[in-house]
Formats: C-alpha cells, structure tokens, sequence
C-alpha cells in the first residue's frame, strides 16, 4: 500500500432509473424536466392512500447478465448488475487486461428485498416454510448487491457493503473513493440499488405518512421545496460509477469524465426517522465535504440537494446549506433529481451522481420541476422548472438517510 493519496476520477458510468436505462436517455429527460413518476405496476397498491412511484419501465435483467443467474437475484441485485455492466461498457475497461485482485466494488443499499420478503412471507404463511424460495436468504441479503457484481465481473479485490438508508448510494461512492485514495484497489465500482416497491415497502413508509398523498398527475407528485409538497415518491433504480486512480486511467487511456475530490459523513445524533430540524448534521457533512476537497462555499458551482419533497428534509436541507455556505449560499445553483426520479432510497445517491457528472460534463443544471410555490422557508435558488446553462468546476452531492445519517461528495471538472 502506497503512501501516496492518489487522485481518483471517474471513467464511466451506469444508470437504471425512473427517467431512463442508459445515461444518454436519463440525463436528456432530467435536462428536459421530463418526470418519470407514474402509477405503479409492480404490486396492487390499491389499499394505500397513494398508488403512484418511480418504476424503472421494461426492465429485462436478462440483457445484462446470464438469465438463469437473473432469475436467482432479488430485483435490487438485478438492476445493480445491469448498471455495472453498462459502467463498465461506458468506461472502456478491459476486465480480461486487469488484475482482479485489484478491481472493487462498494455498493449502497437500504432494503432493496422487500419484495422477495413479502413473496417468501406469503408463502410460509399460506403453504408452509418448506415451499418458500431457496434462494431466498442469498436474494435478500443486502450485501448481495455487490457480490453478485463482484462475482459476475470477477472482481476479486475490495468488496464492501454501506446500509445508511438514504445516505447509502452517495457514501458507497465516497468510500470507493477512499479505498482507491488509500492506494487499495485501481479501480472500484461504487454505486447504490433500491427496488423496495411492494405491498410491504408502501405499507411501512405510508404508516409513518412518509408518502406523498397527492392525487393529480403523478408526474407533478414530487415538489422538492414547493410550499405543497405533501411527503416523498418512491422510487426504485441503481447507479454505478467507474473509479479509478487517475494514474491508472491515463496509463490505459480512458476517458476521464470528472474527478472525486472530497467526501464528507457525519450524523444527526437526534432521531430515528426525522433530520435535525436546525440542519446541523447535514451542515456538518457538507463542511467535512468541503474540508477534504481543499475548497471553499464559493468555490461550489453547483449543488445536487437530497431534495426528497417531504416537509421536514426540504426545510432542513435549506437550513444545512445556509448554515455551512453562509451567504454564498444565495448565489448557488441548487436542484433536486428526485423532482423527476421520486426517491430511490438507498439507490439515490449514486443515480443522483451521474447527474452530477453529467452536470459538471455539459455544462447544464437540470432543473427541480413542479417548484410553482416556492417555499418561504426554502429561499434558495433551486433552478425551478427550466433548465439552465453554468459552468461547473466544482459540485456537491448531498444525501441524508434515516437515523440521521449524512454524506456528501464533491465532484470536479478534471484539472491535469
């Protein structure tokens, strides 16, 4: 192990999301403000005061990995695999040319087996406990996410799984970046999954009225600081992100896209499901996050807010972002994904940062949709309903889960 921090960037990503299954077709719908919230198909949610989420449409884990093995990986591992298989397409990486002991992998999860749980519970309780699944321990276990990855791709150095709820997509991405920084591996998958979207899943999150109840257009449901905003769209999904140290990129030739410069965590240490409502935790996070990419509030061109539309985040998040920004927090761009995607839970963080990439790589801002009411607590500028031109040296991603959990990362324009 070198001595050495060694930089770290990234050559390719992977996305399955609410609003597309490539990243050319994710990022043109998010610029467009095209949502991708819609009535749910994947269970009967009729009993539920909302019956509305974030589906990944078409998804046919048998493009991206042998069916047979498919069929064997609850729907959270399935998504996972086909958006490392399209990172890594995307990113040029020869496997067969690379030390295995060398590649990882780190992947976020919150509770992407709801749906194999409550297929399995009804089976014990309906036919008895010798009829469910024998898969179903190896589908459900959260950890599964990455070692199907790690299996599949044979990537046989780090491996590791985070499980911070909505902080785990963005925090898989920093600590994948700091086992690369470390000089443990050369190249590291990092990325979140979620497909929770069951009986089961509505009913936990509906009980704790967690949930939008909105009944117009589904597509209008999420309201990320808009004064209406009503709760959070569930949403389902993955991303993956190709890292690698910048040595190892340049010497293979890749295409670098946008580096990881810093990575902040911290905690709430306040509540099992509601934020800090004076955003101190969340404010910590994002200073650690500042503090370890060596720059300032003013230097931030650009950040991607947790954003998640119910009415205690949003209000939060504004209050985190004054408190660490301070004034320069009226002149930044600010805009939530989730306006368009819903929220994919465990899965957000890393769906989120190829928007960011992509942000930082176009030089465009997508915009939060349905913010027709802003807010007065929300005062912001969060690039309501249209689009918008910036360029973008230096962004911040922020995401925060149940129990108070907090990461960020920053993403930056790549300097040789």
């Amino acid at each position: 192990m070198s001595d050495e921090i060694k930089r770290v960037v990234v050559t390719g990503m992977g996305v399955m999301a609410p609003t597309g299954k490539t990243v050319e077709e994710y990022w043109e719908n998010l610029v467009s403000g095209v949502s991708g919230i819609g009535k749910i198909t994947l269970c009967d949610a009729s009993e539920f005061p909302n019956d509305i989420a974030g589906e990944v449409q078409d998804f046919d884990a048998s493009q991206f990995a042998n069916a047979k093995e498919t069929r064997r990986m609850a729907r959270f591992s399935q998504m996972a695999v086909a958006a490392a298989a399209t990172a890594i397409e995307n990113s040029g990486l020869n496997l067969s040319e690379e030390n295995g002991e060398r590649l990882g992998v780190v992947m976020g999860n919150g509770n992407g087996g709801f749906p194999t749980t409550e297929e399995n519970a009804a089976t014990l309780f309906d036919k008895g406990g010798m009829r469910m699944s024998p898969f179903f321990v190896p589908m459900i276990l959260p950890n599964m996410a990455a070692a199907q990855i790690s299996r599949i791709f044979g990537l046989q150095g780090y491996t590791n799984t985070v499980i911070t709820a909505c902080a785990a997509g963005n925090q898989a991405i920093g600590e994948a970046a700091e086992v690369i920084r470390r000089g443990a591996a050369d190249v590291v998958l990092g990325g979140g999954c979620e497909a929770g979207i069951s009986r089961l899943g509505l009913g936990g999150f509906h009980v704790i009225r967690a949930l939008s109840r909105f009944k117009g257009d589904p597509s209008q449901a999420s309201r990320p600081f808009d004064a209406d905003r009503d709760g959070f769209v569930p949403a389902e999904g993955a991303g993956v992100l190709v890292l690698e140290s910048m040595e190892h990129a340049v010497n293979r030739g890749a295409n670098v896209i946008a580096e990881i410069l810093g990575y902040g965590v911290s905690s709430d240490a306040f509540h099992a499901v509601q934020p800090d409502e004076n955003g101190e935790g969340a404010a910590r996070a994002i200073r650690f996050a500042l503090h370890d990419a060596g720059i300032t509030p003013e230097d931030v061109d650009y950040i991607n807010a947790h954003g998640t539309s119910t009415p205690l985040n949003d209000a939060s998040e504004t209050k985190a972002i004054k408190k660490a920004f301070g004034e320069a927090a009226y002149t930044v761009p600010i805009s939530s994904t989730k306006s368009m995607t819903g929220h994919a839970l465990g899965g957000a963080g890393a769906i989120e940062a190829v928007a960011v990439v992509k942000t930082i790589e176009t030089g465009t801002i997508h915009p939060t949709i349905n913010l027709t009411n802003q807010d007065e607590a929300c005062d912001l500028d969060f690039v309501p309903n249209q689009a918008r031109r910036v360029d973008v040296k230096f962004a911040l991603s922020n995401n925060f889960g149940f129990g108070g959990q907090n990461a960020c990362v920053v993403f930056a324009a790549v300097n040789d």
